[in-house]
C-alpha cells in the first residue's frame, strides 16, 4: 500500500513513515514531527514489499507489526533508525539492523502498570470463573457446578515467569491481593529475590508450585514456546495460566490438548501466535480459556506516552542525535 503524505511540508524536508499502527489517531507523532520540520507519512503495511514501498525515501520508520527484514533493511540505504510501538521487538531484524548501522528504538516502561492490571485482572478472572459465570447467566443457568472447585486467593500461589519491570509489578499487585508470589527468571539466582521482594525459584519448581502462572518474558529463541506440552505437564492439577506478554511464548496446539487434562484447568489470553485470531480456530469454542485483543498495553494514557515517547525518539535520531532506548546500541557504533 502506498504511503499517503499526511503533511504539507517540502518534498525535501527529512521524512518519519508510520509502516503500519492500528492506533485511530496520531495527534502526537504528528505535532512532534512538525515541530521539528519533519515530513510524517502514514501507510498499512503488511508485508515486506509493502514496508518497502511505504518507506522509500524515509530518514526513520515507525512500525507497529509489519516485519522489518534484512530485505526491507537493505532496500531502504537512507534509514537512520526504526521505532517500536511497544516494547517487544521479535518483529525486527536486530542483526541486520545493527549490520546496517540502523538503531532500534522501543519503550520499554510505557506500559508498565497498564499490562500488570491486565494480567491480574485476568488471573482474577480464572480464579473467581467470573467469565464462566457470566456466560451462564446470560444463558439462563444459575449454579456453582461450572466454577468448582474455587479456592481463597489467600490459600493459592501466584507464579511469575520473568521478573523484569511487569512482571515485578504483577508480583506486587498480587501479593496485595493476598496470593503467596514466587517467581522464576534467568537473570536472577535461584534463592535469591528480585528487587520487588519475590522469592525465585527454578522454572521447574515454579511450574509445580504456581496455582496461578503469569508469563511476563520477551519472545526469543530462548523462549519460544517456552510453555510446552512438557512444562504443562509439570503444573499442578487445577492450575491457571495467563500470558500477557507474546503469544509465541505458549504452544498453542499443546494447550488445547492440555486443557481437558486439568493442567492447566483454565488459561487467560491477550496475545497469541497468530493475530488477529483465525476464524475457525479452536481458540474460539474452548471454553476454558478466556480471550482479550492484545489489549494488556491500552489506557488512554500508555497510548499516548506510546506515541509521544517513540516520535521523539525518531525525531532525534532524523537529527543526528543517538536516540533514547536503543535495543541494539552496537549499531550506533563508538
Amino acid at each position: 500500500m502506498p504511503a499517503s503524505a499526511s503533511s504539507t511540508a517540502a518534498a525535501s524536508a527529512p521524512r518519519i513513515a508510520i509502516v503500519d499502527c492500528d492506533h485511530e489517531a496520531f495527534a502526537e507523532e504528528q505535532r512532534a514531527a512538525d515541530a521539528a520540520g519533519i515530513e510524517l507519512v502514514k501507510a498499512q503495511a503488511t508485508s515486506e514489499d509493502e514496508v518497502i514501498a511505504a518507506a522509500q525515501g524515509a530518514d526513520a520508520i515507525l512500525v507497529q507489526y509489519a516485519p522489518i527484514t534484512a530485505r526491507v533493511l537493505d532496500a531502504l540505504p537512507d534509514l537512520r533508525a526504526v521505532g517500536r510501538y511497544g516494547v517487544g521487538v521479535d518483529t525486527v531484524d536486530l542483526e541486520a539492523a545493527t549490520a546496517h548501522g540502523v538503531p532500534v528504538c522501543n519503550v520499554p516502561d510505557y506500559s508498565i502498570e497498564d499490562v500488570s492490571d491486565h494480567a491480574i485482572a485476568l488471573a482474577m478472572t480464572l480464579v473467581r470463573g467470573t467469565a464462566q459465570l457470566d456466560r451462564q447467566v446470560r444463558a439462563g443457568r444459575y449454579g456453582l457446578e461450572a466454577i468448582k472447585p474455587l479456592h481463597r486467593v489467600c490459600e493459592q500461589t501466584f507464579g511469575v515467569v520473568g521478573l523484569g519491570r511487569i512482571g515485578r509489578a504483577t508480583a506486587t499487585k498480587a501479593r496485595a491481593l493476598g496470593f503467596a508470589v514466587v517467581g522464576s527468571d534467568p537473570m536472577l539466582e535461584v534463592g535469591s529475590t528480585s528487587a520487588d521482594g519475590t522469592p525465585v525459584l527454578a522454572f521447574e519448581d515454579l511450574l509445580a508450585r504456581s496455582d496461578v502462572l503469569s508469563l511476563h518474558v520477551p519472545l526469543t529463541d530462548a523462549t519460544h514456546h517456552l510453555i510446552d506440552a512438557d512444562a504443562l505437564g509439570r503444573l499442578k492439577t487445577g492450575a491457571m495460566l495467563v500470558n500477557t506478554c507474546r503469544g509465541a511464548v505458549v504452544d498453542t496446539e499443546a494447550l488445547l490438548a492440555a486443557l481437558p487434562t486439568g493442567r492447566p484447568r483454565s488459561a487467560a489470553l491477550d496475545v497469541f501466535e497468530t493475530e488477529p485470531i483465525p476464524a475457525g480456530s479452536p481458540l474460539l469454542d474452548e471454553e476454558n480459556l478466556v480471550l482479550t485483543p492484545h489489549a494488556s498495553w491500552y489506557s488512554e494514557e500508555s497510548e499516548a506516552e506510546l506515541k509521544s515517547r517513540i516520535a521523539a525518539a525518531m525525531v532525534a535520531a532524523v537529527r543526528g542525535e543517538r536516540p533514547p532506548h536503543v535495543v541494539n546500541p552496537d549499531a550506533l557504533g563508538a
